[in-house]
C-alpha cells in the first residue's frame, strides 16, 4: 500500500508546473540552504553562471576572480527548481533581495572577488518584469536605510553549470561551514503592497493608459502592443495604478502611450496610434530623433559604405539580424554573403518580414526593402548576386544581431 501511495505522489508530482531561476548572492553554500527550505521549492543546487567560458569549475572561478577584458567569469550561483502554484515568482524574488547585500558590486561582505556578485538570471519574460520591478520597489527601501545603488546583474540564463559534488548540500555535510549572514536587514513590509501597481523599472520604458470599455485600447492591443517584441519594455495598466512616475501629459485619453526614462515622462501620445506611427515614435525614442539609424530607418538616409556597424557584423557568428524598433527577426546569417560592396548582403529575408516596394528616387528605378511590422527602410533589392540570384542590400545600423542560441530567449 505504501509503494502505492509513493508511486501516485511521484506521478502527480510530475504534473506539478515547475519553473527554474538562478540567483547569485554570495558564497553559493549558504543560499542554497536558504532557498532548498522554502515551502514549494522542488529542489536547489549550487553551481556557475553569467560568464563567457564553458565547463568552469570552482578552482576556474577563483583563478578568474580579476578576470582581462575578454573573459567575463561566471559567479556562484544558485538554481532553484519551485512549483510556482505554491510559491510564487515574486515571494522567491523578494526572498533573494532580503537574503543579501544587493549594493555591492563584486563582493558580498568580506567575500571579494566577481565571482560573488549579485545576479539574477531569469528564463521567462515574467520573472525579468517581476526582477525589475522589485528591484525598484527595493532601491528607495535601501536608500532610505542608508544603502547605496542596487549593482545587481539581471540577465537571462544562458546556461547553468552544476558545481562539483563536494559544494551540495554542503553545509548538511558540514554543519559548522562558513555560512555568513549578508542581509541588510531592510524588508519590502507594507511600503512594498499597492494592489495592481506598477512603479518604474529604470532606464527606458514604454507605458501604456488604458481603461475598461475602451475600444480604442482595445484596437491598440490586438493591431499593435500584442505584437510587439522590441527590447524596450512596453506595459499596459490603468492610470491610478502609476507609483512613482513623474508624468507632465494630463491623461484626457485612452490609450495613452508614455515613454518613459528612469520614471520619468519623456515624450506621450494621447489617444490610439496605428502600428506605423507607434514604431516610428518606438524607433525615435530608442534610436534617437538625431541618430544615423532613425535617419535610416524612418528619412530612408543610407550607411556609409564600410559603416562601424557593417565592420563589428562582419564578424557575428551564427544567429539572425533583428529590426532594432519591432524586434523581428529580418535576415538569417545563414543567407548572408560578402558582396564586397560595403553593406551587409543577403541572398534573401525572412519569409514574411519585409515588404518590397518601387523606388524611383534620385532618377533611378530601384526596389525598395521596408521591415514590415515596423516601416523601417532596410536597403533595397538587387539581381545581382552570383549565380544569378538576388541581393537584398541591408544598412547595417538599423539592425541588431542575435545569437541562434539566444534567440528563445528574445
Amino acid at each position: 500500500m505504501k509503494k502505492i501511495i509513493l508511486l501516485l505522489g511521484l506521478s502527480l508530482s510530475l504534473y506539478a508546473k515547475t519553473q527554474t531561476i538562478v540567483f547569485g548572492a554570495g558564497c553559493f553554500w549558504g543560499v542554497e540552504k536558504y532557498f532548498e527550505h522554502l515551502d514549494g521549492v522542488v529542489r536547489a543546487q549550487s553551481g556557475y553562471a553569467g560568464g563567457n567560458y564553458d565547463n568552469p569549475t570552482y578552482k576556474a572561478v577563483l583563478k578568474h576572480r580579476s578576470a582581462g577584458a575578454n573573459v567575463i567569469n561566471h559567479t556562484e550561483v544558485v538554481e532553484v527548481v519551485y512549483d510556482d502554484s505554491k510559491i510564487s515568482t515574486k515571494a522567491l524574488i523578494k526572498a533573494f533581495w532580503e537574503l543579501h547585500n544587493p549594493t555591492q558590486g563584486n563582493r558580498q561582505g568580506n567575500d571579494r572577488g566577481n565571482n560573488y556578485r549579485s545576479a539574477l538570471y531569469y528564463t521567462n519574460d515574467a520573472q525579468r518584469e517581476l526582477a525589475l520591478e522589485t528591484k525598484a520597489q527595493y532601491q528607495p527601501l535601501l536608500k532610505k536605510a542608508g544603502y547605496g545603488k542596487i549593482t545587481t546583474e539581471i540577465k537571462p540564463l544562458v546556461k547553468f553549470y552544476k558545481a562539483e559534488e563536494h559544494h551540495q548540500d554542503y553545509l548538511a555535510k558540514n554543519p559548522r561551514g562558513y555560512c555568513p549572514n549578508h542581509a541588510t536587514g531592510v524588508k519590502f513590509g507594507k511600503e512594498e503592497v499597492y494592489h495592481d501597481s506598477i512603479r518604474p523599472l529604470g532606464g527606458k520604458e514604454i507605458v501604456v493608459i488604458d481603461a475598461a470599455f475602451c475600444p480604442f485600447c482595445e484596437k491598440f492591443k490586438k493591431e499593435v502592443s500584442d505584437g510587439y517584441k522590441g527590447s524596450i519594455p512596453l506595459r499596459t495598466a490603468k492610470e491610478k495604478a502609476l507609483q512613482d512616475f513623474t508624468l507632465k501629459t494630463k491623461v484626457v485619453g485612452t490609450p495613452t502611450i508614455l515613454f518613459i526614462v528612469d520614471g520619468i515622462e519623456v515624450n506621450a501620445h494621447v489617444g490610439y496610434l496605428n502600428a506605423k506611427k507607434f514604431y516610428r515614435a518606438v524607433g525615435k525614442f530608442k534610436l534617437g530623433a538625431d541618430s544615423k539609424a532613425f535617419d535610416v530607418a524612418f528619412k530612408k538616409s543610407t550607411d556609409r559604405k564600410f559603416c562601424r556597424q557593417y565592420e563589428e557584423f562582419k564578424h557575428t557568428g551564427d544567429g539572425v539580424f533583428i529590426d532594432k524598433v519591432s524586434g523581428d527577426i529580418l535576415f538569417d546569417t545563414k543567407d548572408r554573403f560578402n558582396s564586397g560592396s560595403g553593406w551587409l548582403s543577403f541572398y534573401k529575408a525572412v519569409d514574411g518580414a519585409t515588404i518590397e516596394k518601387a523606388d524611383g528616387a534620385f532618377g533611378m528605378r530601384r526596389v525598395e526593402v521596408l521591415a514590415k511590422k515596423s516601416g523601417a527602410h532596410l536597403g533595397h533589392v538587387f539581381n545581382d548576386a552570383p549565380g544569378g540570384k538576388q541581393r537584398f542590400c541591408i544598412n547595417a545600423t538599423i539592425l541588431e544581431f542575435v545569437k541562434r542560441e539566444d534567440i528563445k530567449k528574445k
